[in-house]
């Protein structure tokens, strides 16, 4: 008896310091600084155009009239704002389909080092299009730091997924989301009038940029490479022992390695797979088509709710000068909600998060469209109007803004990865540009009603997710293969070696 409760306080000793050990202070350091310098530019680059609005029109005015002799017509002026914002997704787009050649050869962290060379460029090439008197500078920036965006969005996932242990690949995988919440807020405060946001100094709202670029480029050197990507594609078990010992922060991490070696031993002959593959792939067919759905839902839910802010602030009588101000608490809201999602998210897990705020952004939708139909029938109303909004964007932020990233993680092996990312990717960016160039005519049409579409989107998002998305919290990827196998109608190879990490009901197969 004695001897059975000093194993169990040894176990428990052991486990207490296991879940200490693994969260080393190198682990910390790659997920924070790996975002500060990817997800945070992108989403300060989503925001940061807003404040400066007026003063970049009055700059393509005035470089027009000195080259034309007369000012632009309002079309054109139009045509070449509207191509400033939208080109940035444009750029995301080439990002996407780059990272899986330069990630082929120098691996994630490396990758996300050189992309710190599009991001300063980029800030250079903006900073320094009102001193030049040159606006396809500012266009021109906007695309390259949409390529860093896509490069990005891609590599900072796939690098903060492959470091972290099963059991806080979500905790750290919303550090993606946080740092894109974060970044937003950061636009909009940099904006306001006493700080950048006047006309003599917007150009250094765009130079900002250098600063989170830069402190990735000096800090992530001293980081080591994916292990997994070490071992499994460069077949260098050494260097991937002293990079897990390093995130880890532990000595033996035999277990951490025999789990990728096994997945190695299975897909040994396969080389990296190509997007058209993966398509044609039976053994993944449900988890592409879940993350294409989570991600295009992630883009049409209803964004675009910032446009509408600042008119619904000014009918609940605040006054215009205080407005932007309140419209920072929304990204401050943002920030917090997804703070509050990164730590729950290993214990409440990933499907209740995401199919929550789906369903609550779907709810709140509705109430919107009501209560700004019926805004001018009582004062208090337009007040509901902004706790809607209010609650619209936690819900986005507590699951749909970042759960999308760590699934697709997640869902595929080693070898199918990029391709995926490369998948995903691209249908968030067509649906980012989609939408910003389609919401003006949606707005114009509808009116008010146009959140019913949001609503719709959103619930249908919902209603999938809940009979098709598994719990993935604390699984290996051979576990969440197995948990789609039927749904495939097909299994995957790891079921028939890997039995270190399936029970015997997964292994067996239909007559």
């Amino acid at each position: 008896m004695k001897l059975r409760e000093k194993d169990s306080a040894d176990n428990k000793g052991s486990n207490l310091e296991k879940k200490k050990l693994d969260w080393s202070c190198s682990l910390i350091v790659a997920s924070l600084v790996g975002a500060f310098g990817s997800s945070f530019l992108y989403g300060y680059n989503l925001s940061v155009v807003n404040a400066p609005t007026p003063y970049i029109k009055a700059f393509y005015n005035e470089s027009w009239e000195r080259r034309h002799g007369h000012p632009v017509d309002s079309d054109t002026l139009t045509l070449l704002w509207s191509v400033t914002v939208s080109i940035f997704a444009i750029g995301g787009l080439v990002g996407t389909f780059l990272v899986k050649v330069i990630g082929k050869f120098l691996g994630r962290r490396n990758t996300l080092l050189v992309n710190n060379g599009f991001g300063i460029s980029a800030a250079l090439l903006m900073a320094c299009s009102l001193p030049a008197g040159a606006l396809e500078m500012l266009i021109v920036g906007r695309f390259i730091m949409g390529v860093d965006g896509g490069i990005a969005l891609s590599a900072l996932p796939m690098y903060v997924s492959e470091i972290s242990p099963k059991e806080m690949r979500g905790a750290l995988g919303q550090v993606t989301a946080i740092f894109i919440c974060g970044g937003v807020f950061a636009g909009q405060l940099l904006g306001l009038p006493e700080l950048l946001g006047k006309e003599s100094t917007w150009p250094y709202l765009f130079a900002v940029i250098v600063i989170p670029a830069l402190v990735q480029l000096v800090s992530l050197p001293f980081l080591p490479k994916s292990p997994r990507y070490l071992l499994f594609e460069k077949h260098d078990q050494e260097g991937a022992e002293k990079a897990f010992q390093t995130f880890l922060g532990k000595e033996d991490v035999s277990c951490e390695v025999e789990e990728v070696l096994a997945e190695s031993r299975v897909q040994r002959n396969i080389r990296l797979v190509s997007v058209l593959e993966l398509l044609r792939s039976p053994f993944v067919r449900w988890q592409l088509i879940t993350v294409v759905i989570s991600m295009a839902c992630y883009q049409l839910c209803g964004l675009n709710i910032w446009f509408y802010t600042n008119s619904i602030f000014g009918k609940a009588g605040i006054a215009p000068e205080k407005i932007p101000y309140i419209t920072l608490s929304t990204g401050g809201i943002e920030t917090l909600a997804a703070i509050v999602s990164g730590l729950v998210i290993e214990r409440v897990g990933r499907r209740p998060l995401l199919i929550g705020g789906f369903g609550l952004m779907a709810l709140f939708f509705g109430i919107l469209t009501i209560t700004l139909t019926l805004q001018d029938h009582a004062p208090w109303i337009p007040y509901l109007s902004i706790v809607c909004i209010l609650a619209i964007i936690a819900a986005f932020c507590s699951g749909p803004g970042g759960i999308p990233f760590i699934l697709t993680s997640e869902f595929f092996q080693q070898a199918q990865r990029p391709a995926a990312f490369t998948v995903v990717g691209t249908v968030n960016w067509l649906c980012n540009f989609a939408v910003g160039l389609l919401f003006p005519f949606i707005q114009k049409s509808l009116d008010t009603y146009c959140f019913l579409v949001f609503a719709a989107i959103c619930f249908a998002g919902a209603l999938y997710l809940h009979f098709v998305l598994p719990e993935t919290k604390n699984r290996t990827h051979a576990e969440i293969s197995q948990a789609f196998a039927n749904r495939n109608k097909a299994y995957p190879p790891e079921g028939k070696t890997d039995s270190a990490v399936t029970d015997d009901k997964t292994n067996i197969r239909p007559e």
